[in-house]
């Protein structure tokens, strides 16, 4: 039987270097069929805690000479938790590789659980030092962390896969492991049109929506192809930075804009707009803006990458229970994040609001935060960016979910903060009452009569 070196003592002779097996090559074998990377870690752990608990190499090789590693190690698990180490090794909680941060923010509601980490102590608790950078818009945003000025981002949903398969830019591998709300947008009308409530009546309105790659344009173009019209032909759709949207309404350069929140409630607190239509009320449930970081962050920086996400994760958690909202406000409107009045942010994130028809309503979520993100979600967005020519040719859009929209991580982490992730990463919905399929995205996509595909 050949023999392994104890790695905390050479003299001692072991059969393999787990300890499991009865020699190396039985080791080895059983390594090759099962990627035993496990017994690698619990090897490297192991050797740490005995020189932490025996620094004089002498006084370790004489004990453990003595008494073997398998005793040592057994004793030494009766009063240190020796198994936890293992397993928080195991699962890349080690050193943070860099704690100083810059992510980079739109300053909207959407991204509350990212910009509320900071005031709130999120980051802090987690060992990062991070800044949350307020930015203009997304294009900025989208340049800014492929320059690597960011080291990770708040972004639209559909922005991941955009730069995955380089629609808009270079193809780079992108992420997106957390949803940062759901619902949270809105249909804001200039206050001059309170009589035009019927979609068939806006031809010829001119739209913002805040980028080309956003659930907005998306959503948008969805509700009035339902309504008849043509979004390239019957209306116009520009893309405006959101903190600007309001301004250009009161300027009477829009008619609309299907905007992520507070702009809509802040059209409604300046006298300028009313709030048409909820998106929830189109998808109930649906996403709008991530998390996201590229897969080079990601993998190079792993210790790194699963404390931000862990600690937005419990700032998620800490925002999808309502009696919280009102708190979240008061930390997250100063200028130096949404830089609204507090009662333009409560109001969207209690779902108690003036609709700026004179009346005032109560959906308790009109935004919600739940951070999963659903394979589904990122195979109907493949559907629109194809049915809008954004895309070309087949799409794998199981492949692209499965590796942008990364619902292991998520489910991991929402178990570690409390939250209670779903079983499987793919589920049927409805948009506008028209069911969605994910097994089925080239029939849902060939049902529409309004497209610009290829």
């Amino acid at each position: 039987m050949s023999a392994f070196n104890d790695p905390f003592n050479p003299d001692v002779k072991l059969g393999c270097g787990c300890g499991r097996h009865q020699d190396q090559a039985e080791h080895d074998a059983a390594s090759a069929h099962t990627g035993d990377t496990e017994a690698l870690a619990s090897r490297a752990v192991d050797q740490a805690v005995m020189r932490a608990l025996f620094p004089n190499d002498g006084t370790r090789r004489r004990f453990l000479k003595a008494v073997g590693a398998n005793t040592a190690l057994a004793a030494v698990a009766q009063f240190f938790p020796l198994a936890a180490a293992r397993e928080a090794f195991a699962q890349g909680k080690g050193q943070i590789e860099k704690p100083n941060l810059k992510v980079g923010f739109i300053p909207i509601t959407c991204a509350t659980p990212i910009i509320m980490s900071q005031p709130m102590g999120y980051f802090g608790r987690a060992g990062l030092n991070v800044d949350v950078v307020k930015t203009a818009g997304w294009a900025v945003i989208r340049d800014k962390t492929l320059n690597k000025e960011y080291d990770a981002a708040h972004m639209l949903s559909p922005m991941p896969l955009a730069i995955t398969l380089g629609v808009g830019s270079s193809p780079i591998p992108y992420t997106m492991p957390a949803v940062e709300n759901i619902n949270g947008q809105a249909i804001t009308l200039a206050i001059k049109h309170k009589d035009r409530r019927d979609p068939r009546s806006w031809k010829g309105f001119k739209f913002a929506v805040p980028f080309d790659y956003s659930m907005h344009n998306y959503l948008l173009r969805y509700f009035v192809a339902q309504h008849g019209l043509d979004p390239d032909r019957d209306i116009q759709i520009r893309a405006v930075p959101p903190p600007e949207m309001v301004a250009n309404l009161r300027a009477d350069n829009l008619d609309g804009f299907l905007a992520p929140d507070p702009m809509n409630q802040r059209a409604v607190y300046d006298g300028v707009g009313y709030i048409h239509t909820l998106t929830k009320d189109i998808w109930e449930g649906h996403p709008c803006c991530a998390f996201a970081a590229s897969k080079e962050f990601v993998t190079k920086l792993p210790n790194t990458y699963r404390a931000l996400l862990k600690a937005i994760m419990e700032a998620t958690a800490f925002a999808s229970k309502a009696e919280n909202r009102k708190q979240i406000a008061e930390a997250i409107a100063p200028a130096n994040y949404l830089n609204q009045p507090v009662t333009v942010v409560e109001q969207v994130l209690t779902g108690t609001y003036a609709d700026g028809l004179g009346n005032v309503r109560k959906v308790p979520n009109r935004i919600d935060f739940d951070p999963f993100p659903w394979h589904s979600f990122a195979i109907w967005i493949l559907t629109q960016m194809k049915r809008w020519g954004q895309i070309k040719g087949d799409v794998d859009y199981a492949r692209v979910a499965r590796e942008v929209f990364l619902a292991t991580d998520a489910t991991r982490l929402m178990k570690e903060v409390g939250m209670k992730p779903p079983a499987t990463t793919s589920k049927k919905f409805a948009v506008m009452g028209k069911e969605f399929d994910p097994a089925k995205p080239d029939a849902y996509l060939a049902s529409f009569a309004i497209k610009r595909t290829a």
